[in-house]
């Protein structure tokens, strides 16, 4: 059976960029402290009480899936834009976009006696199009808000499957899981094969799921209305152009007189050009 490739917190954003688009997957050992996941958890529980279970078997019928977080909890900031994981999504991605965004933000809270979630590749969201065989155009991240062991459903995984864009079907005895502690965090591809597993123990089993798309691709979580701009204007910069208040290409996103997005969470006047706010530009100036 194929491991995870595994690193400490002192990797580097290239060592995991490489083992994304090789294995498909990495994983990061102790990343955040527990304090900071805690702090998460703590902000984020009343949402969490007050979600309904899913209503099929993929989204889970014991599972709760909680979103919005960056309008709901300032901790998430430390999650969502974590410097070590940024510079890997921008190893991945970079190449095939001016820019990227969040995707979505959701914390899956799995419960006992839950089966094991149908896999899938997390890039078959956009209507199951054909991306060429080897463009990565999406990349997940699941952090561990409790531990995760094999009992309690740690996420399943299928390392080298990103290499495959044929099999629809995966074998399910190629998984592995993503065994980890508490403040850890997988990495993989859009197009790798995982899903996640099922919770025999008799405790919910936490994960925070953010992913990151292609700027010129649609958000699985409409971040506009999740974290609208009364919010957002009140995020850091970095942050509020992470959620999509941003260019998403040259000419891609601008907002009524071609203005930046940012420049309408500021409230600056006056016309900015397609580029934006000057650090956009045709993808392929940058080759």
């Amino acid at each position: 059976m194929t491991a995870i490739p595994r690193f400490d917190a002192t990797a580097s954003a290239a060592e995991l960029a490489q083992a994304i688009t090789t294995a498909g997957c990495a994983i990061v050992e102790r990343l955040v402290p527990e304090s900071t996941v805690d702090q998460l958890l703590s902000e984020m529980r009343p949402h969490i009480d007050a979600t309904p279970h899913g209503a099929d078997d993929f989204s889970g019928r014991r599972t709760t899936r909680t979103g919005a977080l960056l309008a709901r909890s300032r901790a998430s900031q430390e999650f969502v834009a974590h410097p070590l994981v940024l510079g890997a999504v921008d190893a991945v991605l970079g190449p095939n976009a001016t820019n990227y965004q969040l995707h979505l933000t959701q914390i899956i809270a799995i419960g006992p006696d839950s089966a094991a979630q149908p896999l899938h590749r997390d890039q078959w969201c956009f209507d199951f199009f054909p991306f060429p065989a080897e463009m990565d155009v999406e990349v997940s991240t699941i952090w561990a808000l409790d531990d995760f062991t094999e009992e309690n459903g740690a996420t399943r995984i299928i390392p080298y499957s990103l290499l495959d864009p044929r099999e629809a079907v995966a074998d399910e005895h190629r998984t592995v899981q993503a065994v980890m502690p508490k403040g850890s965090i997988v990495l993989y591809s859009g197009r790798t094969i995982h899903g996640g597993g099922a919770n025999r123990s008799a405790r919910v089993r936490h994960a925070l799921n953010v992913d990151y798309v292609l700027g010129w691709l649609r958000q699985e979580e409409n971040q506009y209305l999740s974290c609208p701009p009364d919010v957002a204007r009140h995020l850091p910069p970095h942050v509020q152009k992470l959620a999509g208040y941003s260019m998403g290409a040259y000419a891609l996103g601008y907002v009524d007189d071609v203005r930046d997005p940012t420049a309408l969470l500021s409230g600056a006047t006056g016309t900015s050009s397609f580029g934006g706010d000057g650090s956009v530009a045709p993808n392929i100036q940058r080759s």
